[in-house]
């Protein structure tokens, strides 16, 4: 047993030794001094923090005051802005922590790599990103606007950061990654205020062609969607085996298309078929023949 409490007896008294000295540094340290460099530095980080916070809200809403003003498009104002708070943001955080004696070069290092590592994990992410900054930059299209892309028809309701939503007309959400759009064909129909209608029709080999041109521009200059400048015009495209196909060409206004033309094809048929204008359709004949049953030898 003494051998034992002997054995623990030097540690005991370094221990002892250790906290004394502890104590004696501590007692040491000028508090108040510590405390009036600190707290001041505290102070002015949070006051640099929360006044550039508010300042960093305040500028963003006048920037985006400022771009609705200039008749910027909402989605690209809504962008601009976010990415402008963001920066200012950062900027705010890392001013703070200069104020409160951090230094910051290391941590914006750290967190660069950290940038690095997490962009190379989500890089599909980021393309769609920056192919949705090109979207709403370069604008091939606008929200409202009728287009195909990629082999899918709609109405562009919004275009996001990461996708753009198409409403198809038998009201159907089609939801593209938009790194997908910027390398796929698109077709826009609303960009332009006019749109080119082509009604084609075959009229019988033996039928009056200059009456079926004439009938088919009437057609086209009484139907009130059709506009006169460009003026529709009727031309011959091609010598079919039971027809010649006349086609013709006329423009409507975006918002007038579908019914300038239906109403077009139908008055086609009607006016032609009234005038004595056929319009062949295919038709196939075909011709039964019996096999004539082999004489029968009578015995």
């Amino acid at each position: 047993m003494l051998a034992a409490l002997s054995l623990f007896a030097p540690a005991t008294e370094a221990t002892r030794h250790e906290a004394v000295t502890l104590i004696k540094d501590v007692r040491g340290i000028d508090w108040l001094n510590l405390l009036e460099t600190w707290g001041l530095r505290l102070l002015a980080a949070i006051a640099i923090f929360v006044i550039g916070r508010w300042l960093v809200r305040r500028l963003s809403n006048a920037l985006d005051r400022v771009l609705a003003r200039a008749n910027v498009d909402p989605t690209l104002g809504g962008f601009l802005r976010n990415i402008a708070y963001a920066v200012m943001l950062v900027l705010v955080i890392v001013t703070a922590l200069t104020a409160l004696g951090i230094p910051t070069t290391s941590m914006l290092a750290m967190l660069g790599a950290a940038g690095l590592a997490v962009g190379l994990a989500i890089k599909d992410s980021l393309s769609n990103i920056a192919a949705g900054v090109m979207l709403i930059v370069l604008r091939p299209f606008r929200a409202g606007d009728h287009v195909v892309i990629g082999g899918q028809e709609g109405i562009v309701q919004e275009i996001r950061v990461f996708q753009t939503w198409l409403r198809s007309f038998d009201h159907r959400v089609v939801i593209l990654p938009n790194s997908q759009i910027t390398t796929t064909q698109i077709i826009n129909y609303s960009m332009l205020p006019l749109r080119r209608m082509e009604v084609s029709v075959g009229v019988g080999y033996d039928d009056d062609l200059k009456l079926a041109r004439t009938l088919l521009l009437q057609i086209a200059r009484d139907n009130p969607l059709i506009v006169d400048d460009p003026a529709p015009v009727v031309r011959v495209m091609a010598l079919a085996d039971s027809s010649i196909t006349l086609t013709l060409y006329a423009f409507a206004r975006n918002e007038d298309y579908m019914d300038a033309r239906s109403q077009v094809v139908e008055a086609v048929r009607d006016v032609l078929t009234a005038n004595g204008i056929h319009i062949p359709f295919p038709q196939r004949d075909l011709h039964l023949h019996y096999p004539t049953p082999p004489p029968t030898n009578a015995s």
